[in-house]
């Protein structure tokens, strides 16, 4: 089930943003929880954040964030993670299924979002639930722990072409 991500949510979005294994793929350098919270509270005030829940209980995560005016046809799709506790059982396609299903239904016609080429196991299952390779930026994001930049591909998937 996916549902927006409440106030009451801020220890599983922030175990998830901060995970070591999660968060070098996500927007925000790690940072103590006093330090996260005007983060997080924004996000949720925005209703952008959503929860993926197996059983009712949280086990994912995603950012929808819509266009706007001659764009208001697209979203953006940021901060998607699967808890590494829960990870090898299919969450991220099921999750990802579920969140393309929903933009749908929320009139959508088009899906954005950047990965790290690096990241060749998120770009597969994107690929397999039908996102296509669109472009490539260059030292797109900067990994401050790592001292680097990396690439980002450009993916999206449009309702006409699936």
């Amino acid at each position: 089930m996916i549902r927006k991500g409440t106030l009451s949510d801020f220890d599983f979005f922030y175990g998830l943003y901060m995970h070591p294994q999660v968060n070098p793929y996500l927007l925000y350098e790690m940072m103590d929880e006093p330090t996260f919270r005007p983060i997080f509270e924004a996000l949720t005030q925005q209703g952008v954040l959503y929860v993926f829940e197996v059983d009712g209980k949280p086990v994912g995560m995603s950012k929808l964030v819509p266009m706007q005016h001659r764009n208001s046809h697209i979203v953006y799709l940021g901060g998607v993670a699967i808890d590494p506790a829960a990870g090898g059982k299919g969450y991220g396609a099921i999750m990802l299924q579920k969140v393309i299903d929903y933009a749908v239904t929320m009139g959508f016609l088009r899906i954005e979002l950047s990965v790290a080429i690096s990241n060749k196991r998120a770009i597969s299952l994107y690929q397999k639930l039908g996102f296509v390779q669109e472009g490539l930026f260059k030292k797109f994001s900067y990994l401050k722990s790592e001292n680097i930049y990396l690439d980002e591909i450009f993916m999206a998937w449009i309702k006409d072409e699936n």
